[in-house]
């Protein structure tokens, strides 16, 4: 073999082996905690547990697809058949496994149109001409998009397109600040746009479901954005300006007089606008309204989506075609459905509840009954567990239940522990693997591991004390905590 076919071999060769060594961690630790656990933890426990933990030892190494890892664990339940089979597939049944989905479909639908990419050049136009404005403009497209597209993935995909072209507009090198700038945006923009639109973001979704399920405490879609509004205004000018101010520009870099005339361009060849787009926003402010008025009429959030989903695609009425509309990433169905089996399957398992026992030590319990001091506590434990566990589903999917179980433990309230917790774990900013918007800015290339660290710290450190402040008033003035 040539020396440059050993050199090219060589990569695969340790890909291989790190996928190798990856399982083999996961395996020992189900071995280790099937047999090491006290028998305080019935089989079913033990088995449960184990599953969980080899499941999410796979999602933060990644040696296979998030999606494969889901189906993996679900075949890992049915054949040790630890419960009922309704048990196991409830999941794929729950109502916000079918609120994710709606939510695909209108993303895909709303992608039909040029709709997004209008509104966009639009906000990038009007404010993109200096930097201040270019990074605003990224961050704030994603939160408009939060009100309509209920995907944190979807609304970064729909950004990276409009952010490479802005790279290049501007001249914004490789490794140069700029660059960093506007590509580290989008992903932070990302991460918040979650934070207050309960459909927004799948951390939301099952907070609410497992709150619902096993504490019987139903949030709305008002509830959630009168609880977290404040939060998310106090991130989206403290992400900016954390973004602007660590990296540095040379003064040449600050204004960009010809970004109008590009974005004029690509507003012109878009055209004028069409009756399809007219009909998607108004289909799109029907639905926000039914999720606004979800008090008046019971709806669960998924049913808006899905008659969203079905009316966007309706001939004579619609605007989409149905066979690009279900054209969904099905990694997300799985990921979403398995998680939730894996938290109920956790709690009737009986795991939860030893869990919550062992973590319920004196210290803990005394602590959590002052409520500033629960939350603080929570928003740290949180994010310490969020960065060994990476993936936003699996802390939220193991979080919350923990959560409610110490409360009860504790004889306090569950809202606010497992309503903080859910809302904290959306904050990845450290790690790539943490969320989804995190790793679709990596994937393009721009931007590596390396420059989310820094900047990754001081915006979790910005999270944890917008938070606390959230808490200190708004939580207080409204009764919440």
């Amino acid at each position: 073999m040539k020396e440059s076919e050993i050199h090219r071999s060589l990569p695969m060769d340790q890909e291989k082996m790190k996928k190798f060594i990856s399982f083999l961690v996961a395996a020992v630790v189900f071995l280790l905690l099937l047999y090491g656990l006290p028998d305080t933890f019935s089989y079913e426990a033990k088995l449960m547990t184990a599953i969980v933990t080899f499941g999410v030892i796979l999602w933060a190494l990644e040696p296979i697809p998030i999606g494969l890892t889901a189906l993996l664990i679900l075949v890992l339940m049915l054949t040790f058949n630890i419960f009922d089979t309704s048990i196991i597939y409830s999941g794929f049944a729950s109502p916000a496994t079918h609120l994710v989905v709606g939510g695909m479909m209108i993303a895909q639908a709303v992608n039909e149109t040029a709709l997004v990419k209008r509104i966009s050049y639009f906000i990038v136009r009007k404010w993109g001409a200096t930097a201040k404005g270019l990074l605003g403009s990224v961050i704030i497209v994603q939160q408009i998009q939060a009100l309509f597209i209920p995907s944190t993935a979807v609304r970064t995909t729909l950004v990276l397109p409009i952010s490479s072209l802005i790279v290049k507009t501007v001249g914004a090198k490789s490794g140069s600040n700029l660059r960093k700038m506007i590509m580290v945006g989008v992903a932070f923009g990302g991460n918040i746009s979650g934070t207050a639109i309960l459909p927004a973001a799948v951390g939301n979704i099952l907070t609410v479901e497992l709150l619902n399920r096993y504490a019987g405490i139903n949030i709305t879609y008002f509830e959630w954005f009168l609880y977290t509004f404040p939060l998310w205004l106090i991130l989206i000018p403290a992400i900016w300006l954390l973004l602007y101010k660590y990296y540095p520009l040379k003064e040449e870099q600050k204004s960009f007089p010809h970004i109008k005339g590009e974005m004029d361009k690509k507003m012109k060849e878009l055209g004028s606008v069409s009756t399809k787009e007219i009909r998607c926003l108004l289909i799109l402010l029907a639905i926000v309204g039914l999720w606004i008025t979800e008090p008046y009429h019971g709806m669960h959030p998924s049913v808006p989506a899905l008659i969203g989903a079905l009316i966007m695609t309706l001939p004579g009425i619609g605007f989409a075609k149905w066979e690009s509309v279900v054209k969904i990433n099905f990694n997300t169905v799985l990921l979403i459905s398995v998680t939730l089996s894996m938290g109920y399957g956790l709690i009737d398992s009986g795991a939860v509840d030893r869990i919550g026992d062992y973590l319920s030590v004196d210290w803990f319990l005394e602590s959590i009954q002052n409520p500033i001091l629960a939350a603080i506590l929570v928003i740290i434990l949180t994010q310490i567990f969020h960065k060994l566990l990476s993936n936003v589903s699996a802390a939220v999917v193991t979080l919350i239940p923990v959560m409610i179980s110490v409360a009860d433990n504790a004889g306090v309230d569950p809202l606010p522990l497992a309503f903080i917790a859910g809302v904290t774990s959306l904050y990845g900013f450290l790690l790539v693997v943490e969320t989804m918007p995190n790793l679709l800015v990596h994937s393009t290339g721009f931007i590596g591991q390396r420059d989310f660290l820094v900047p990754g710290i001081l915006a979790t450190l910005v999270t944890v004390i917008a938070t606390i402040i959230v808490a200190l008033t708004w939580w207080q003035l409204i009764g919440f905590i």
